[in-house]
Protein backbone atom coordinates (compact mmCIF):
# COMPACT_ATOMS: atom_id res chain seq x y z
CA UNK A 1 0.00 0.00 0.00
CA UNK A 2 2.02 2.93 1.03
CA UNK A 3 5.26 1.00 -0.50
CA UNK A 4 3.87 0.85 -3.72
CA UNK A 5 3.26 4.56 -3.92
CA UNK A 6 6.99 5.27 -2.19
CA UNK A 7 9.72 2.38 -2.64
CA UNK A 8 11.05 3.89 -6.08
CA UNK A 9 12.68 6.85 -4.13
CA UNK A 10 15.11 7.19 -1.59
CA UNK A 11 13.97 8.72 1.75
CA UNK A 12 13.82 12.96 2.64
CA UNK A 13 14.18 12.09 6.26
CA UNK A 14 17.66 10.78 7.42
CA UNK A 15 18.09 9.13 11.29
CA UNK A 16 21.70 8.98 12.65
CA UNK A 17 23.31 8.16 15.73
CA UNK A 18 25.69 10.42 15.74
CA UNK A 19 27.02 8.37 19.11
CA UNK A 20 25.97 5.59 21.22
CA UNK A 21 28.19 6.91 24.44
CA UNK A 22 26.13 8.53 27.33
CA UNK A 23 26.68 10.42 29.98
CA UNK A 24 23.62 9.02 31.83
CA UNK A 25 21.90 5.49 32.64
CA UNK A 26 18.41 6.04 32.69
CA UNK A 27 15.94 3.12 33.59
CA UNK A 28 13.81 3.56 30.90
CA UNK A 29 16.81 3.24 28.28
CA UNK A 30 18.15 -0.46 26.63
CA UNK A 31 21.32 1.13 27.88
CA UNK A 32 20.57 0.43 31.31
CA UNK A 33 19.87 -3.32 30.16
CA UNK A 34 23.31 -3.30 28.38
CA UNK A 35 24.16 -1.69 24.79
CA UNK A 36 23.68 -3.61 21.18
CA UNK A 37 26.89 -2.23 19.86
CA UNK A 38 30.09 -1.63 20.96
CA UNK A 39 30.56 2.44 22.21
CA UNK A 40 31.36 4.35 18.99
CA UNK A 41 30.91 7.85 17.80
CA UNK A 42 30.00 8.75 13.86
CA UNK A 43 32.06 11.34 12.51
CA UNK A 44 31.80 13.77 10.26
CA UNK A 45 33.41 12.66 7.19
CA UNK A 46 31.14 9.15 7.90
CA UNK A 47 27.87 11.19 7.88
CA UNK A 48 28.77 13.33 4.89
CA UNK A 49 29.23 10.07 3.24
CA UNK A 50 26.12 8.93 4.26
CA UNK A 51 23.87 12.06 3.66
CA UNK A 52 25.61 12.28 0.23
CA UNK A 53 24.12 9.04 -0.66
CA UNK A 54 20.29 10.99 0.14
CA UNK A 55 20.24 13.99 -2.74
CA UNK A 56 16.67 14.58 -1.77
CA UNK A 57 17.67 14.68 2.03
CA UNK A 58 15.56 17.44 3.64
CA UNK A 59 15.11 16.53 7.61
CA UNK A 60 18.07 14.71 9.85
CA UNK A 61 17.87 13.48 13.20
CA UNK A 62 21.32 13.62 15.18
CA UNK A 63 20.13 11.52 17.74
CA UNK A 64 19.48 7.73 18.98
CA UNK A 65 20.81 5.60 21.49
CA UNK A 66 23.63 7.71 23.60
CA UNK A 67 23.95 11.69 23.69
CA UNK A 68 24.81 13.97 21.16
CA UNK A 69 26.36 16.34 22.95
CA UNK A 70 29.41 13.91 23.02
CA UNK A 71 30.56 13.99 19.69
CA UNK A 72 32.62 16.46 19.22
CA UNK A 73 31.87 16.72 15.71
CA UNK A 74 28.55 17.35 16.36
CA UNK A 75 28.34 21.47 15.92
CA UNK A 76 30.54 20.68 12.25
CA UNK A 77 27.71 18.03 11.55
CA UNK A 78 24.77 20.52 11.65
CA UNK A 79 26.92 23.01 9.59
CA UNK A 80 27.63 20.80 6.67
CA UNK A 81 23.81 19.78 6.93
CA UNK A 82 22.48 23.48 7.15
CA UNK A 83 24.57 24.18 3.70
CA UNK A 84 22.84 21.48 2.23
CA UNK A 85 19.52 23.47 3.76
CA UNK A 86 18.62 20.45 5.62
CA UNK A 87 15.99 21.26 8.80
CA UNK A 88 18.65 19.93 12.26
CA UNK A 89 17.14 18.59 15.69
CA UNK A 90 18.32 16.05 17.91
CA UNK A 91 17.19 15.63 21.65
CA UNK A 92 19.92 15.94 24.53
CA UNK A 93 19.46 14.93 28.15
CA UNK A 94 21.12 18.84 28.96
CA UNK A 95 23.76 18.04 31.22
CA UNK A 96 26.41 19.30 28.77
CA UNK A 97 24.51 22.37 27.77
CA UNK A 98 26.71 24.99 29.20
CA UNK A 99 27.94 28.43 27.28
CA UNK A 100 30.64 27.07 25.39
CA UNK A 101 27.73 24.52 23.57
CA UNK A 102 24.87 26.90 23.92
CA UNK A 103 26.84 29.37 21.18
CA UNK A 104 28.40 27.04 19.21
CA UNK A 105 24.52 25.87 18.75
CA UNK A 106 23.02 28.92 17.88
CA UNK A 107 25.91 29.33 15.63
CA UNK A 108 25.18 26.37 13.95
CA UNK A 109 21.98 27.27 13.24
CA UNK A 110 20.33 24.04 14.22
CA UNK A 111 16.47 24.13 13.82
CA UNK A 112 15.34 22.51 17.31
CA UNK A 113 16.56 21.31 20.51
CA UNK A 114 14.34 18.85 22.22
CA UNK A 115 15.77 18.51 26.17
CA UNK A 116 14.76 15.09 27.44
CA UNK A 117 13.71 15.45 31.65
CA UNK A 118 10.84 13.36 32.30
CA UNK A 119 10.47 14.77 35.72
CA UNK A 120 9.71 17.97 37.01
CA UNK A 121 11.35 17.78 40.74
CA UNK A 122 14.70 16.53 41.42
CA UNK A 123 13.93 13.55 42.96
CA UNK A 124 11.50 12.58 40.70
CA UNK A 125 14.42 12.79 37.99
CA UNK A 126 16.46 11.21 39.80
CA UNK A 127 14.39 7.82 39.81
CA UNK A 128 13.99 7.34 36.23
CA UNK A 129 17.08 8.92 35.35
CA UNK A 130 19.48 7.71 38.24
CA UNK A 131 21.56 11.07 38.16
CA UNK A 132 21.19 14.26 40.49
CA UNK A 133 21.53 16.61 37.79
CA UNK A 134 18.26 17.92 37.41
CA UNK A 135 18.97 21.75 38.64
CA UNK A 136 22.03 21.86 36.41
CA UNK A 137 20.00 20.65 33.34
CA UNK A 138 17.10 23.14 34.43
CA UNK A 139 19.61 26.21 35.08
CA UNK A 140 21.28 25.21 31.39
CA UNK A 141 17.38 25.41 29.79
CA UNK A 142 17.40 28.64 31.61
CA UNK A 143 20.79 30.27 30.34
CA UNK A 144 19.90 29.45 26.74
CA UNK A 145 16.42 30.73 26.67
CA UNK A 146 17.82 33.67 27.76
CA UNK A 147 20.62 33.23 25.27
CA UNK A 148 18.62 32.80 22.62
CA UNK A 149 16.27 36.35 23.88
CA UNK A 150 19.42 38.49 24.15
CA UNK A 151 20.60 37.02 20.53
CA UNK A 152 17.50 37.55 19.07
CA UNK A 153 17.37 34.55 17.53
CA UNK A 154 14.36 32.27 16.81
CA UNK A 155 16.98 29.36 16.64
CA UNK A 156 16.95 26.49 18.04
CA UNK A 157 13.22 26.41 19.00
CA UNK A 158 13.69 24.94 22.48
CA UNK A 159 11.13 21.67 23.44
CA UNK A 160 10.84 19.51 26.71
CA UNK A 161 10.35 15.92 26.23
CA UNK A 162 8.70 13.38 28.65
CA UNK A 163 9.13 9.77 28.25
CA UNK A 164 5.59 9.31 30.30
CA UNK A 165 5.47 6.08 32.51
CA UNK A 166 3.08 5.00 35.55
CA UNK A 167 5.98 6.34 38.03
CA UNK A 168 6.34 9.63 36.66
CA UNK A 169 3.26 10.66 35.10
CA UNK A 170 2.19 12.82 38.57
CA UNK A 171 5.44 15.05 37.53
CA UNK A 172 3.57 15.82 34.21
CA UNK A 173 2.10 18.62 35.50
CA UNK A 174 4.85 20.39 36.86
CA UNK A 175 6.56 19.96 33.89
CA UNK A 176 4.15 22.38 32.61
CA UNK A 177 4.70 24.54 35.08
CA UNK A 178 8.36 24.91 34.70
CA UNK A 179 8.46 24.97 30.68
CA UNK A 180 6.23 28.33 31.64
CA UNK A 181 8.83 29.87 33.90
CA UNK A 182 11.99 28.63 31.45
CA UNK A 183 9.81 30.49 28.58
CA UNK A 184 10.15 26.93 26.64
CA UNK A 185 6.42 27.04 24.50
CA UNK A 186 6.20 23.45 24.03
CA UNK A 187 6.15 19.89 25.53
CA UNK A 188 6.10 16.89 24.15
CA UNK A 189 4.25 13.61 25.79
CA UNK A 190 6.34 10.25 24.55
CA UNK A 191 4.84 7.13 25.23
CA UNK A 192 7.05 4.30 26.96
CA UNK A 193 8.16 1.46 24.77
CA UNK A 194 9.30 -1.79 25.97
CA UNK A 195 9.95 -5.50 24.92
CA UNK A 196 6.99 -7.30 24.49
CA UNK A 197 8.71 -11.13 24.00
CA UNK A 198 11.00 -10.97 27.04
CA UNK A 199 9.32 -8.96 30.04
CA UNK A 200 11.13 -5.64 29.11
CA UNK A 201 13.96 -4.12 31.89
CA UNK A 202 14.14 -1.32 34.22
CA UNK A 203 11.16 0.60 34.02
CA UNK A 204 10.10 -0.29 30.53
CA UNK A 205 8.31 -3.20 31.11
CA UNK A 206 4.28 -3.31 30.54
CA UNK A 207 3.02 -2.48 34.46
CA UNK A 208 4.64 0.83 33.66
CA UNK A 209 3.13 1.56 30.13
CA UNK A 210 0.40 4.17 29.51
CA UNK A 211 -1.20 2.31 27.30
CA UNK A 212 -5.22 2.52 27.84
CA UNK A 213 -4.13 4.21 31.18
CA UNK A 214 -6.46 3.87 34.02
CA UNK A 215 -6.39 5.60 37.97
CA UNK A 216 -7.27 9.13 36.23
CA UNK A 217 -4.35 9.39 33.93
CA UNK A 218 -6.12 10.58 30.98
CA UNK A 219 -8.17 13.07 33.10
CA UNK A 220 -4.72 14.07 34.19
CA UNK A 221 -3.41 14.71 30.89
CA UNK A 222 -6.47 16.38 29.92
CA UNK A 223 -5.79 18.61 32.57
CA UNK A 224 -2.34 19.70 31.45
CA UNK A 225 -3.54 20.36 28.72
CA UNK A 226 -5.88 22.67 29.09
CA UNK A 227 -3.35 24.55 31.91
CA UNK A 228 -0.66 24.63 28.51
CA UNK A 229 -3.05 26.63 26.33
CA UNK A 230 -3.64 28.87 29.42
CA UNK A 231 0.31 29.85 30.19
CA UNK A 232 0.45 29.91 26.02
CA UNK A 233 2.15 26.67 26.01
CA UNK A 234 1.73 23.34 23.07
CA UNK A 235 1.44 20.10 24.28
CA UNK A 236 2.53 17.58 21.59
CA UNK A 237 2.55 13.76 21.61
CA UNK A 238 4.01 10.90 20.20
CA UNK A 239 2.62 11.16 16.11
CA UNK A 240 0.13 13.49 14.95
CA UNK A 241 -2.60 12.83 17.62
CA UNK A 242 -4.17 14.16 20.81
CA UNK A 243 -1.63 13.67 23.92
CA UNK A 244 -4.04 11.50 26.12
CA UNK A 245 -5.33 9.54 23.17
CA UNK A 246 -1.47 8.87 22.43
CA UNK A 247 -0.72 7.17 25.40
CA UNK A 248 -3.63 4.12 24.76
CA UNK A 249 -0.96 2.91 21.71
CA UNK A 250 -3.46 3.04 18.66
CA UNK A 251 -4.53 -0.80 19.50
CA UNK A 252 -7.94 0.31 19.46
CA UNK A 253 -8.02 -0.10 15.93
CA UNK A 254 -6.78 -3.26 13.35
CA UNK A 255 -3.60 -4.03 12.55
CA UNK A 256 -2.54 -0.17 13.38
CA UNK A 257 1.37 -0.93 12.40
CA UNK A 258 -0.20 -0.66 8.72
CA UNK A 259 -0.41 3.20 9.16
CA UNK A 260 2.95 3.55 10.09
CA UNK A 261 5.21 5.30 7.31
CA UNK A 262 8.56 5.39 8.68
CA UNK A 263 9.42 2.30 6.54
CA UNK A 264 9.27 4.52 3.23
CA UNK A 265 9.92 7.70 4.69
CA UNK A 266 12.90 7.56 6.82
CA UNK A 267 16.09 5.71 7.12
CA UNK A 268 18.31 5.39 10.42
CA UNK A 269 21.52 4.70 11.00
CA UNK A 270 23.17 3.66 14.49
CA UNK A 271 26.96 4.38 15.15
CA UNK A 272 27.87 1.46 13.86
CA UNK A 273 26.15 1.83 10.85
CA UNK A 274 23.68 -0.72 10.77
CA UNK A 275 20.61 0.20 9.42
CA UNK A 276 17.36 -0.87 11.28
CA UNK A 277 13.61 -0.35 10.76
CA UNK A 278 13.38 2.99 13.28
CA UNK A 279 14.54 4.43 16.07
CA UNK A 280 11.93 3.03 18.54
CA UNK A 281 12.94 -1.08 17.08
CA UNK A 282 15.50 -1.15 19.02
CA UNK A 283 13.85 -0.72 22.27
CA UNK A 284 10.77 -3.20 21.39
CA UNK A 285 12.37 -6.36 20.75
CA UNK A 286 15.19 -8.80 22.37
CA UNK A 287 16.57 -9.90 19.25
CA UNK A 288 18.50 -6.88 18.33
CA UNK A 289 20.02 -8.91 15.01
CA UNK A 290 16.27 -9.04 13.26
CA UNK A 291 16.48 -5.43 13.12
CA UNK A 292 19.36 -5.27 10.68
CA UNK A 293 18.51 -4.39 7.32
CA UNK A 294 22.29 -3.54 6.25
CA UNK A 295 25.27 -1.70 7.03
CA UNK A 296 26.08 1.74 5.32
CA UNK A 297 29.84 0.80 6.04
CA UNK A 298 29.55 -2.53 3.85
CA UNK A 299 27.13 -1.18 1.25
CA UNK A 300 25.62 1.73 -0.52
CA UNK A 301 22.31 2.85 1.09
CA UNK A 302 20.40 2.95 -2.32
CA UNK A 303 21.16 -1.12 -1.89
CA UNK A 304 20.10 -1.19 1.33
CA UNK A 305 17.11 0.78 0.96
CA UNK A 306 15.92 -1.22 -2.43
CA UNK A 307 17.49 -4.00 -1.01
CA UNK A 308 15.51 -7.48 -0.81
CA UNK A 309 15.75 -7.35 2.98
CA UNK A 310 13.95 -4.04 3.49
CA UNK A 311 11.57 -4.78 0.43
CA UNK A 312 10.66 -7.92 2.80
CA UNK A 313 10.34 -6.19 6.33
CA UNK A 314 7.65 -3.64 4.24
CA UNK A 315 5.96 -6.71 2.58
CA UNK A 316 5.41 -8.16 6.38
CA UNK A 317 4.82 -5.07 7.77
CA UNK A 318 1.60 -4.40 5.49
CA UNK A 319 0.84 -8.45 6.74
CA UNK A 320 -1.48 -9.14 9.71
CA UNK A 321 1.41 -10.41 11.23
CA UNK A 322 4.53 -7.72 11.42
CA UNK A 323 7.69 -8.35 12.97
CA UNK A 324 8.22 -8.50 16.48
CA UNK A 325 9.18 -5.04 17.02
CA UNK A 326 6.43 -3.38 15.31
CA UNK A 327 3.67 -5.58 16.82
CA UNK A 328 3.40 -3.37 19.97
CA UNK A 329 4.27 -0.10 18.53
CA UNK A 330 0.95 0.99 17.04
CA UNK A 331 1.05 4.19 14.85
CA UNK A 332 1.33 7.12 17.14
CA UNK A 333 5.02 8.33 16.58
CA UNK A 334 6.27 11.70 15.05
CA UNK A 335 8.89 11.90 12.50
Amino acid sequence: MQGNSRRERLPSCLYIETTNRCNLKCKTCINYRGRWESERDISLEELMMISEQLPGLERCVLHGIGEPLLNKDLTAMIQYLKRRKVTVVFNTNGILLDKENQEALIDSSLDELRVSLDAATSSGYKAVRGSDKFDLIISNVREFAKRLHLRKSSRPKLSLWFVGERQNIAEFPGLIEIAAALGVKEVHLQRLVYFLDNGGYGLARAKEALTNPDGGVYELIVQCQDRARELGIIVTASGLTDPAISVQGGFEEKAPWQRCLRPWELIYVTASGNVLPCCISPFSTADYASLILGNVFDSKVADIWFGLKYQAFRKRHQSPSPPKFCLGCGTHWSL
